[in-house]
């Protein structure tokens, strides 16, 4: 299975995005990984659909926005409009509205031509997903909580990521992409590789290295 890897944009200079994207799809990364936040969902406030718009015409990368947010089913469009490629959305926003929220809004983004996929932070069960991977392109196991960067990985995810990944074979979609968030380093990717993830977003790893194009081989085990 093909190794992609999405750095994720919150670590780059937000005064020098553009030229941060640009030097990324040089670098031999796959996707970008938007991270939205609200402030209330996650505590800090990051950047909305104008940004995503803005980034857009600076790469041919697929542009995966990761919302962090509440009521994410209320921004769908405004994401979609501007050009992402994938929207994820976490269960635990959409639970607190109702049972069927999640299941709706990964409808309405597929609905929109784009790509979907279901969240959970690192202490929800991975299971409580399995009911939408038949709907879901891509599902995402944070492996921090959600919030800022530079956390350190949390080991108890490895086995969700395996489960996802027997999960989504059992289904038959064994392709399906398994993404892990939070606290990837060289260290550990190989790890995470085989317990199943095939997409690896990593930040501080990408923007605090001295080569980014080397990083980047080297996550994806090359």
């Amino acid at each position: 299975m093909e190794i992609k890897i999405a750095p994720s944009i919150l670590s780059a200079d937000f005064s020098e995005m553009g030229a941060a994207v640009k030097k990324l799809e040089k670098s031999g990364a796959d996707m970008i990984h938007c991270d939205v936040m609200d402030g209330s969902f996650v505590a800090p406030i990051t950047f909305g659909a104008q940004m995503v718009k803005n980034v857009r015409p600076l790469t041919k990368l697929p542009l995966d926005v990761h919302l962090m947010i509440e009521h994410p089913k209320s921004q769908i469009k405004f994401f979609a409009d501007a050009g992402a490629d994938i929207i994820t959305v976490h269960y635990g926003a959409c639970a607190k509205i109702s049972q069927t929220y999640l299941r709706e809004t990964l409808e309405e983004i597929k609905s929109l031509g784009v790509k979907c996929g279901a969240v959970v932070n690192p202490d929800v069960p991975v299971e409580n997903i399995f009911p939408v991977f038949g709907l879901c392109n891509m599902v995402l196991l944070m492996s921090v909580f959600p919030g800022y960067g530079g956390q350190k990985y949390i080991a108890e995810v490895t086995p969700k990521i395996a489960k996802a990944r027997e999960y989504a074979r059992s289904i038959g979609k064994p392709d399906m992409d398994v993404e892990v968030d939070g606290g990837v380093t060289e260290a550990n990717c190989a790890e995470i590789i085989k317990a199943g993830a095939n997409v690896l977003v990593a930040g501080s790893t990408v923007f605090n290295s001295l080569d980014t194009s080397v990083t980047i081989r080297r996550l994806r085990g090359i």
